[in-house]
């Protein structure tokens, strides 16, 4: 049995103490902790048989706590987790893994020299329907990927630390490396700030992948219309995941374009068009944040490395700075630092 400790009793960390509780004798949530006593008593109510406290500190240090789960503002992952580690403590910490690369990079080399567990929670690597998106698209008969295209609006749930970049963008580019295997070599973006000065709520961000393969994400959080989607646009294929469809989370077109013959010179053009067949396969719907923790705890009871680990983290950060960079910029483009 793991021993978890939970730092952080808003919106995520009321979903990780729900899931833990509910893993039956794989693990043990012991205590909780957040800096807000009304937070606090909230959860004292629910989880009447997890101690509670105000103080991180004494949670961290706590000798009957295996891992802790770190579900507060991004601008605490990095020290949070640090400390965690130094502790001694498997850390599953939620994106991003911290607000600047050179501390993500801090946090991947203390959990190496540490010798524990550290997953970073982009939860969509755990989502049933992106792994099938994953299946489709690495299949020989989706063909050749030319471009990723993601939307991830709407209206609410503004972060007051972070943008709508570091609040939403986190997964699609965590999606987009994925799914092309590589990470991006370079970034274009631009940004607006409405409803704050200096902290954009709107951006469109273009990666560049080797290989000319594109991948252009969308974010808002001043959109009315909620989207949560990801399409994958191949010679012979396109794939949709909706991640608002819980019938039909994926359909595949089997639509594509794609030259054919020599095209050295205009006579020579020829574009083969492919109109056929739309289908929705079948996908098993778990919840990820449930498959996340699972995955978590197998870890740690294995000494194996997560799917989604610190190097993972440090290059969705790597590629968040790229993006800021290139909206300062007014749009340049900026190559995302390679740091391993």
């Amino acid at each position: 049995m793991i021993r978890f400790g939970v730092i952080g009793c808003g919106h995520w960390g009321r979903n990780y103490l729900r899931v833990l509780s509910e893993l039956g004798d794989a693990c043990r949530v012991v205590e909780m902790c957040d800096a807000s006593r009304s937070s606090v008593e909230v959860m004292r109510r629910k989880f009447p048989l997890v101690n509670a406290t105000l103080s991180a500190a004494d949670l961290l240090t706590h000798p009957g706590i295996d891992a802790v789960v770190i579900a507060t503002p991004a601008g605490t992952h990095a020290e949070l987790a640090v400390k965690a580690l130094k502790a001694g403590k498997h850390v599953l910490v939620e994106k991003p893994l911290a607000t600047r690369l050179e501390d993500a990079v801090r946090v991947s080399g203390e959990a190496r020299d540490s010798g524990r567990v550290l997953l970073v929670g982009h939860t969509f690597r755990y989502n049933d329907a992106v792994r099938k998106l994953k299946e489709i698209v690495t299949d020989r008969s989706f063909g050749r990927p030319y471009y990723l295209a993601a939307r991830r609006n709407h209206l609410g749930l503004i972060r007051p630390d972070v943008s709508a970049v570091w609040d939403l963008a986190p997964h699609d580019i965590e999606i987009f490396s994925w799914i092309v295997g590589s990470q991006p070599d370079s970034v274009s973006a631009v940004g607006a700030s409405f409803l704050k000065e200096g902290r954009p709520d709107v951006a469109f961000a273009t990666l560049h992948y080797s290989g000319g393969v594109v991948g252009n994400i969308q974010v808002s959080w001043i959109d009315s219309n909620k989207v949560r989607e990801v399409v994958v646009i191949g010679d012979r294929k396109r794939v949709v995941f909706d991640d608002l469809n819980a019938l039909e989370p994926v359909r595949v077109f089997d639509k594509g374009a794609e030259v054919s013959g020599d095209v050295n010179s205009f006579g020579e053009f020829k574009l083969q068009l492919r109109d056929g067949d739309i289908h929705s396969p079948r996908v098993e719907m778990r919840e990820p944040l449930r498959v996340q923790c699972e995955h978590f705890i197998d870890c740690v009871a294995h000494g194996t490395a997560p799917l989604t680990g610190g190097a993972e983290g440090a290059d969705v950060v790597a590629a968040l700075e790229a993006i800021d960079g290139s909206m300062s910029r007014g749009g340049a483009p900026v190559d995302v630092q390679r740091w391993r």
